[in-house]
């Protein structure tokens, strides 16, 4: 059985995205549901954030190669097969 934490981890990298965002921001909106934190910190231990400080603006986070990496095992992962399906779209009539 999968690990549940997987899926919030996911989840996290999802919403960070490709973009860097404000540690502020994402802490707070991790703090919003108290089981959230604990993804965080299973996130940074696993190497899938980066959190930079940037003179001026403060720390930044984004998603690691790492991250990235997994995050793309998930979406190929996530993606049906098109050729093994019991029906297509040209299946459905009119």
């Amino acid at each position: 059985m999968p690990d549940p934490v997987d899926a919030l981890v996911i989840d996290l990298l999802e919403w960070i995205g490709p973009q860097t965002k404000p540690y502020a921001v994402v802490i707070d909106a991790l703090r919003t549901s108290c089981p959230r934190l604990p993804v965080w910190e299973e996130a940074n231990a696993r190497g899938y954030i980066i959190r930079e400080h940037v003179e001026g603006i403060g720390t930044l986070i984004s998603v690691s190669p790492i991250g990235l990496a997994i995050l793309n095992q998930h979406r190929h992962a996530s993606v049906p097969s098109l050729g093994k399906s019991s029906a297509s779209v040209g299946d459905c009539a009119p």
